[in-house]
């Protein structure tokens, strides 16, 4: 799987599309571009449940804002809900400890440092969950699918997804050492768009490799793609 990821993004007509990828990760700042580059990752996820071996062109801009747009709201909605909640409930037991007072209090506001301590693993099942819920959007064509749990648990529970979220942190490791070299000269600071759209990509197609290995349930259009439907 990481083999085959780290060579994806450079298969094909390689140079124009990581020129273009680049160019909208630098541009990103103006939102519209960073819809698009959004687009196109779900692209990838999309051909490579499909079961292509080349990365997909930039094509049909609308759909890829399209597909952008519905993209974002979807890893927003997998991390703003459970981060309140978390916060809320941290805040509410807080509190509480506060309020109650006493030996009680400082129990209830011992439980509730113990659940501050949770916010990193709670950021993880976030990551977890968010290449799996975008999968799933990008191969049904539906941002219900995102949520859809008899797809997203044969997938959230396999091997093979977990090693696919494990490995993209080897790889952002090396890009950010990578990006630390980069950066001392001006040459360097401008390649770094390029490189990080390279890690996208490269990152995105481990995810949908791993989804179409383990998830019989996807279901794609009769042209092979799925639309943009919401």
């Amino acid at each position: 799987m990481l083999e085959d990821g780290l060579s994806y993004p450079v298969r094909g007509d390689w140079i124009g599309r990581v020129i273009i990828g680049g160019v909208l990760g630098f541009l990103s700042f103006l939102l519209i571009p960073a819809f698009a580059l959004m687009g196109y990752l779900v692209q990838v996820l999309e051909t490579t449940v499909a079961g292509a071996e080349d990365p997909p062109e930039f094509e049909a801009w609308g759909d890829l804002l399209v597909k952008g747009i519905v993209a974002t709201a979807i890893a927003l909605a997998y991390t703003i809900v459970p981060l309140l909640v978390y916060f809320v409930f941290v805040f509410v037991v807080l509190g509480a400890g506060g309020a109650i007072g006493g030996d009680a209090g400082a129990l209830v506001g011992s439980l509730g440092a113990i659940a501050a301590l949770a916010f990193l693993p709670v950021l993880f099942l976030v990551y977890y969950a968010v290449p799996a819920a975008l999968t799933a959007y990008a191969a049904r064509g539906s941002a219900g699918a995102a949520f859809d749990v008899s797809i997203l648990r044969p997938v959230l529970f396999s091997t093979e997804y977990l090693v696919a979220v494990l490995l993209p942190i080897v790889v952002t490791f090396v890009l950010w050492i990578a990006t630390l070299v980069l950066a001392v000269t001006v040459v360097g600071i401008v390649l770094l768009p390029f490189l990080q759209f390279y890690g996208q990509v490269a990152i995105f197609r481990m995810f949908g490799t791993a989804f179409a290995s383990v998830s019989d349930r996807v279901t794609l259009g009769g042209s092979g793609t799925a639309s943009a439907a919401v």
